[in-house]
């Protein structure tokens, strides 16, 4: 029998171990919706591929929010860049 202090543990006692911790990774941010900026010189109306959704951009400058499913297919339109925060800005 063991006693105290010394150091000993009564030869049944065994200590559970824990896997390491994997290092947790935050997901990227998922947006509700992309936005476009439209750069040409009048207005443009451009139909989403996936949805089949009109996006009206009404002048230059304008920026329009994108359904996330038709956003490959607008980057492949002249004069429409992609912005990043919900309000547009990059």
């Amino acid at each position: 029998m063991g006693c105290c202090g010394s150091g000993n543990r009564s030869p049944g006692w065994m200590q559970a171990s824990r896997p390491a911790a994997s290092p947790v990774r935050a997901a990227p941010a998922r947006y509700s919706h992309a936005f476009f900026e439209y750069t040409g010189p009048t207005a443009l109306t451009a139909i989403g591929r996936a949805t089949g959704k009109s996006y009206r951009f009404d002048r230059p400058g304008a920026r329009v929010a994108v359904e996330p499913a038709d956003e490959a297919s607008l980057r492949g339109v002249p004069q429409l860049r992609q912005v990043y925060s919900r309000e547009g800005g990059l």
